[in-house]
This record gives structure tokens, sequence and C-alpha cells, in this order.
């Protein structure tokens, strides 16, 4: 697809190690990702966190799993520095056509979805919508659950170094992750996401579709790709109850439950993280 748009002045800040990329995905739109390794795809999806991008959603998972496949890290429309239309409408099913967009563009007929919080929640209405185009959904901590008070204050954040501090602290037990330097990056995230109040525009979507359009527990029952699902015992943003609904009705569903560990695990238990991940896709892989 040709460019409709020039690609930004941007540069993801060097303290996540990771090259930019950019890719026309629909008339006026253009994609920022980020890609390393080969193969097999998994299409990494972030959260919705205030100055949420897929640098910092997955800076310290994408060069180890790029081991196992082609690693593709996106902004989703309306975070980061993807580009969007003028009139781009935000909410669950378009976030997810945004993807296939993604997956369209770069020619690739079926993928891994590795979703984080919002980006978990997508991944399964990826699977209802779209389930020829999965090989299976790694989730952490899934979104679309009903609101909590973390939840809500999302909802409302408060636009300061301080108030992203606070954010991030509730995403982890070891609040020593949340460096000085970590919380002036999503700060200028932020402060990005704001600039054309578009932070307002996907929290409400999202907060809609918590109601008019939940997860199809139903559906999910007949759901025929192998599922890994992870999560925080700590997480108060969702709770871990989450996982137990879905490990329940998914057929093929297995479960992490990592202790001392909130919302951020691909964060706060990289390592393991990486690790247990990375097993998953290569037995997968020689099953098939």
């Amino acid at each position: 697809m040709t460019p409709t748009v020039a690609v930004p002045d941007y540069t993801t800040d060097e303290f996540f190690g990771l090259e930019d990329r950019w890719l026309p995905t629909a008339d006026g739109e253009l994609t920022h990702y980020h890609e390393l390794g080969t193969s097999t795809p998994i299409l990494f999806l972030h959260g919705s966190g205030t100055g949420v991008t897929a640098a910092a959603n997955w800076w310290l998972n994408l060069p180890e799993l790029s081991r196992h496949g082609r690693c593709i890290a996106i902004d989703s429309i309306g975070y980061g520095q993807t580009v969007v239309a003028d009139g781009t409408a935000y909410g669950i099913k378009e976030w997810v056509r945004h993807a296939v967009r993604v997956l369209d563009a770069l020619g690739i007929e079926k993928t891994w979805i590795v979703g984080n919080s919002l980006g978990g929640w997508l991944a399964f209405q990826f699977a209802l919508d779209f389930p020829e185009r999965l090989l299976g959904v790694v989730s952490m901590g899934t979104g679309g659950a009903k609101l909590t008070g973390a939840l809500a204050g999302h909802s409302n954040p408060v636009l300061t170094e301080e108030g992203i501090r606070k954010t991030l602290e509730m995403f982890v037990v070891d609040t020593s992750l949340v460096t000085d330097e970590l919380v002036a990056l999503r700060y200028r995230a932020a402060l990005n996401d704001t600039a054309s109040d578009r932070l307002a525009e996907v929290v409400a979507a999202r907060d809609r579709d918590r109601y008019e359009l939940p997860l199809d527990f139903d559906a999910l029952a007949h759901l025929d790709i192998p599922v890994l699902l992870i999560h925080g015992v700590q997480d108060v943003v969702i709770p871990v109850s989450r996982t137990w609904d879905l490990l329940n009705v998914v057929p093929n569903a297995d479960a992490c439950i990592f202790s001392q560990c909130g919302h951020w695990s691909q964060v706060e238990r990289a390592v393991e993280f990486n690790e247990i991940v990375g097993n998953c896709l290569t037995r997968h892989a020689d099953a098939r």
C-alpha cells in the first residue's frame, strides 16, 4: 500500500532499545510498530494505560521472544505514534479490525496474538471474529472485566508525572520498577495522547464496550486454538478471578499464576514470562 500520510518525525527513546517501523494500513492511516525475528508471526497488542505504547509494554519481551518467531508489536489506533485518519472510530471491534489491517498489509495469513489487558481482550475478540487468522492466544490480565476502582482511575487520569507514577505503581508489587526515567517517558507519551483529545476518546470507547460488547463466553466455549492465560495474584487492575472465569470456559486454555506480581506481569516477571511464553510457542510449533 502506498503511504498516504508522511512518516512522523519521531524516534522511540533509546531506553527501550527498539527500532521504529511504519506501515500504511488504510487511507490516511499509518501504523507505528516494532519488529524483531523471523518465521512464525506473533502479534503483540498492548494495554490501555495512560501513555501506553507498544515499546512501553513489550521492551523486555520482544528481544527474547524473537527467538521463537516474527514478533510484531503495534501501537493500536488511538495510541502511541500510529497516525489515524480523520473521523476514525475507536472500540473493541475497531481495534480488532486495525490488527487485521496490519496483518493484511504485512501479508500475514495466520498469527499468534500476545495481548496485555486491553490487548488480551482484543485477542479473544479477534479469535471470535477472525478464528481462521489465529494460531493461538497468550493473554495477561485479560481486559473487558467489570470496572474496578483502579480501572475507574484510568478513566480519569491525572496528567502529571506524579499522576503517571501512581498509575504505574498500581501495575506492580515491586514499585522500584517504576523508575524516574520510565515515568518521564510515559508522561511524554501521555501528552502526545492528549494532543488531539485521543485519550478521552479511546477511554470512552473502551468503557462503553465493556458493557455493550463484553466477550461472548458461550462462543468462547467453542474456541479451538491453544490459549495461555497469565495473571498476577496481586493484580488490582484486573482481578485474577478474570482468568479463572476464562479458564473454566475456554476448552484449550492453560494458566500461569504469578505470586507477588501485579498487572504488569510481562515487566515485573519478565524472565519467567519470556520462558513460559517461549515454551508455549515452541510446544505448539512442534505439534504442528
